[in-house]
Formats: C-alpha cells, sequence, structure tokens
C-alpha cells in the first residue's frame, strides 16, 4: 500500500540554486582558516605535528609520533598531511597540511549533494500529484533537495571549527559521506556504489574508526538487502566485503584504540542534550520534524538509510562520553533528513528561521566589526583593552586584503538579506539560505578581521617564543613528560627542538626539561623560567635545567 506523502510542492517551488551564487556560498565557507594562520591548540596542532613529524624524519612513516608518542588510531590522515607537506617543500608546512583537507571538505559537500539527489529520485520520497498537474517533475525536485541538505550541512554549527581542521576525523567523515553515497546511489549508480562502499569503510578504519566502519557494514548490508531495488540487494556482498577490508586495513595499520568513556548517566545525559542541541543545529530540528512528519514512511529509504547512518555516530558519542568528534559523522546523515523536511514546513516556521538568522548573523557581524573598529581606531577603547587582558601581549596589525574580503563578504550578507526579504521565494531552499550564508559570513569575518587575536590567543607560537629566550637553540633535547601532544608538536616543528615526551624526568637523556607550573621539581633538576601563553592565568610552564 502506497501512502501519499507529505510533501506538496508545486514547480515553482523546485527551482534550483543558482550554480555561480553557490560556488561561491562554497568558496566563502571553505577558503577561509586556509591562509595566514598556524595550527591551533589541541587537535589541530597535534595532528599537524604527527604529519610534520613524518615529513621531516623525526617520524616512521608506518608509526607516527611526537617526542617518541605514537599516535592512536590508523596513521591514514597523517600520511595524506606529510605527502601535502613534501609536495610543496616551498610553501608553509601548515599550509600545505591543511590543503588536502580543505579538498576533503569540498568533496564531503559534493558526497551530500548526490546522496540526497539520489534519494530524492526514489519513488517513495517523490511529492504527491496534483489532481490536474503542476506538481514539481522528479529531477527538478531532487535538485531542489539537494540544494537544501548541502546548506543544511553548511549551516550546522559542529561543522564549522571542526572541518577546517588537519585531523583524522575530517577524513571519517569523507568516508562516512561516500559510504552514505554508495548506499543512496545504489538503486541507480551500482559501479559506482560498489567502488563507494570499498573505499569508504577501509579508509574509515584506517582513518581510527574501524569498529564503525564493520557497523556501518553490517547495517548497510541489512538495508540492502530488504530494499525493493535489485541494484540495491545486488549490494549486499560488496558490503560485506568492504567490511572485511575495512578489518584488515585496521588490523595492518594498527588502527584499533580503545576510546569508550563512562560516564555517570546523568552528567552524560545532560551532555549530550546540550552537545546535540548546539553541534547539530540547524539540521538537527529539522532531522527531528522530518521523523516526525514522514513517520508513517519512515522506512523508506529515503528516511530509514540517514537515520540509521545518524544513529550509529550518536550512540559512538555517548559511548566515547559524549565526544563531539564522534558525532561529527551523524551531520552529512542529519542533512539529508533535514533536506525532507523543507516540503513540509509551514510558512511561519520558515519565516522564523529567516529572522532570526538575520538578527543572529548580523549582530554576530556587527560584533566583529566593533572590535575590528577598536583594534584599528581605537575606537571604541573597550573591546580592544578586553583583547590585551585576556590575550596578554596581543598588539594589532593591519592587513589590507583581509579587509577587503571582510567588506566584500558583508555587502554579500547584505545584499542576500535584501533578497531573502524584499520578495516572497517559493523555492524549497529558501529558509536554508541565510543560515548557511549567515554561518558563512561569522566564518569569514573570524578569519579576516579577527584572525590575529585569534591566532595569537589559539596558537602555541607566542609560548615558543618566550621559550626560545630561555632555551638555547642547540640544546639535546627538551623532555615533555605529561605534556599535551599538542605542547610537544609546537616545540619539535616551532622551535626546531628534538623532544622527549617518553621517559620520566629521572630517566630522561635530556638537559632541559618542561613540566606544569605546579608540579613539584624532581631532584636533579632546578627552575630556571616560568612562562605562560598568553591567555594562561593561573597555570604555566616550568622550565627545568638538569642540575650541574
Amino acid at each position: 500500500m502506497n501512502l501519499p506523502t507529505p510533501a506538496v510542492v508545486a514547480v515553482r517551488g523546485a527551482q534550483r540554486l543558482p550554480r555561480f551564487p553557490l560556488l561561491l556560498l562554497c568558496a566563502a565557507y571553505i577558503l577561509p582558516g586556509l591562509f595566514g594562520r598556524d595550527p591551533w591548540r589541541q587537535a589541530d596542532l597535534s595532528s599537524f605535528g604527527f604529519m610534520a613529524s613524518i615529513a621531516q624524519g623525526h617520524a616512521p612513516w608506518w608509526q607516527p609520533a611526537i617526542g617518541g608518542v605514537p599516535a592512536e588510531g590508523g596513521p591514514l590522515p597523517y600520511w595524506i598531511g606529510a605527502l601535502a607537506i613534501k609536495a610543496l617543500p616551498f610553501a608553509d608546512a601548515a599550509f600545505a597540511a591543511r590543503l588536502p583537507f580543505a579538498l576533503i571538505l569540498m568533496l564531503t559537500l559534493m558526497l551530500v549533494w548526490y546522496s540526497c539527489f539520489h534519494l530524492a529520485c526514489t519513488e517513495a520520497a517523490q511529492p504527491v500529484a496534483f489532481a490536474f498537474g503542476g506538481e514539481a517533475q522528479s529531477i527538478d525536485y531532487a535538485r531542489a533537495l539537494s540544494d537544501g541538505a548541502l546548506l543544511a550541512l553548511m549551516a550546522t554549527l559542529g561543522l564549522l571549527q571542526l572541518g577546517h581542521e588537519t585531523t583524522p576525523e575530517l577524513l571519517q567523515l569523507l568516508a562516512s559521506s561516500l559510504f552514505l553515497y554508495g548506499l543512496a546511489a545504489a538503486p541507480f549508480r551500482p559501479v559506482k556504489s560498489r567502488w563507494a562502499a570499498l573505499v569508504s569503510l577501509p579508509v574509515l578504519a584506517a582513518s581510527g574508526a574501524p569498529i564503525v566502519a564493520m557497523v556501518l557494514a553490517a547495517i548497510g548490508a541489512w538495508l540492502c538487502n530488504r530494499s525493493r531495488y535489485a541494484a540495491a540487494r545486488a549490494l549486499v556482498k560488496w558490503l560485506l566485503l568492504a567490511g572485511l577490508l575495512a578489518t584488515v586495513s585496521a588490523w595492518e595499520f594498527n588502527a584499533w584504540a580503545w576510546r569508550i568513556n563512562t560516564a555517570a548517566p546523568v552528567e552524560l545525559s545532560l551532555r549530550m542534550m546540550n552537545l546535540l542541541a548546539w553541534f547539530t543545529w540547524p539540521a538537527g530540528p529539522l532531522a527531528a520534524w522530518t521523523i516526525w512528519r514522514w513517520r508513517s514512511h519512515w522506512q523508506r529509504r529515503h528516511i530509514l538509510l540517514p537515520l540509521v547512518c545518524a544513529l550509529i555516530p550518536i550512540v559512538t558519542s555517548i559511548l566515547m562520553g559524549g565526544s563531539d568528534r564522534a558525532l561529527l559523522l551523524a551531520l552529512p546523515a542529519l542533512a539529508l533528513l533535514a533536506a525532507f523536511a523543507l516540503p513540509t514546513l509551514q510558512r511561519g516556521f520558515a519565516a522564523a528561521i529567516d529572522w532570526f538568522s538575520v538578527f543572529f548573523f548580523s549582530a554576530g557581524a556587527l560584533f566583529f566589526w566593533v572590535y575590528y573598529s577598536s583594534m584599528q581606531l581605537g575606537w571604541p577603547a573597550v573591546p580592544l583593552a578586553n583583547l590585551r587582558r585576556l590575550a596578554t601581549g596581543f598588539e594589532p596589525h593591519f592587513n589590507a586584503l583581509a579587509l577587503f574580503f571582510a567588506v566584500l563578504a558583508t555587502l554579500a550578507w547584505l545584499a542576500l538579506v535584501r533578497w531573502r526579504t524584499a520578495r516572497h521565494q517559493h523555492a524549497l531552499w529558501k529558509s536554508l539560505v541565510l543560515p548557511a550564508g549567515g554561518v558563512a559570513l561569522g566564518w569569514l569575518l573570524a578569519m579576516t578581521l579577527l584572525l590575529p587575536p585569534l591566532d595569537y590567543a589559539r596558537s602555541n607560537r607566542p609560548l615558543v617564543e618566550q621559550l626560545q629566550k630561555t632555551i638555547p637553540a642547540h640544546v639535546d633535547c627538551i623532555a615533555t613528560p605529561d605534556q599535551a601532544l599538542s605542547t610537544s608538536a609546537a616545540l619539535e616543528f616551532q622551535g626546531q627542538w628534538r623532544v622527549d615526551g617518553v621517559h620520566a624526568l629521572a630517566i630522561s637523556p635530556c638537559s632541559y626539561a618542561l613540566q606544569s607550573s605546579q608540579a613539584q621539581i624532581p631532584e636533579g633538576w632546578e627552575k630556571i623560567a616560568l612562562v605562560r601563553r598568553p591567555t594562561d592565568r593561573a597555570t604555566g610552564f616550568a622550565v627545568l635545567r638538569r642540575a650541574r
């Protein structure tokens, strides 16, 4: 029995988003942050440290390490960055390593578009046929929904920072998106679907998520086995083969790592609710609306497939104690679900999204410009004083090119707001244009107007510059036991010191050491300096020298 779908779409609602503005929007989202900044602390800097250690010969290709501390998970993501560094010796190493990951983000956006297109082309996803004609045509409808899925993913807050880092999770995101594409395109592109399955799951396993890869293989085989499409059912054996290859890949790449993190149920529940609320906005709420409005069709492939592919990373995130990086893999599937909410949205709800986006992102842009004015003109004085208080030693500098792109982005935002609010638009994707444009605007302004203070506060370069005043350039090595990998990576790459992060101070061969300022100075060492990052207040690092 074929139940009527909740999607009621006329021909005028299935308009494509013009390609040139869409490409400009994607460029404004992907390119900022690619140039003119250091790797930032924690995962971004430590991942870059593994890449640089391979490229510079400090660690073997098969076992990336920083100061002798090996990386968890598979080495494949670090190989990509290391190959880029070696291929571009004339470029800044951080920029070179970031280039392939920008390409990965672009490919992820493309795969989400094509996944939604194929799902929307299935019979069960089609809009209601009108008695006298005039309903949207299948291909036009699928293209409009695909534009909406792409905008939904770009508008998602959780992708904003993590999607612009050089971390294994971004390669995992690409692999999971490729797997999703393989299942979605199975009825229409059987050969491409097989290759997508055979590539995606081994890459996912070699990037540090082998269990997720094997679960996806099993769930994908189950979904395809129950499909009405013969081509989809034929994909089952390829998915099982891909699962086997993922197991072999994880074994050969030594990608197994125990990351289960148990937490108190109440604490974990509150953390997950908070994480889901902001990390998946606005795709998450729209996906929930899709599940409700299409509840009588939930077993159809255009709902069940992305729903299952979203639930697996959500469960993984829960098992890892509320990890945002595990939840990142759910975003492509949530964007697909969000796209199918667009034909069912009421006009009042769509208008609320528009006006919220206008006020929220316009206020954010004004905030960025006020701080920029304070840094460059000294007026108003309070923002600059706050920056200097939060990041000790920061002094602003002028960049004409950054100002040029910031002005262009702001003018484009004003034009977009005027276009969206000046007349009634019927296209399905209209409700997501302002959220996606606002996120791109905020990221571009942050990476142009506020990049100097952000880079100063988030980079470890100011810390290294302080250490260079205390530690000679040609010491044998610096011991960094129990320090964050990002700190060791900064010493090794930016400071050009050899680092020993493995041995305790009592047995380390190094003549200098770095430890927490609150730790007790061990016997045989003397404290010669105390250094802090610009944003540190209570804590810092004690520079130790072996007692003579």
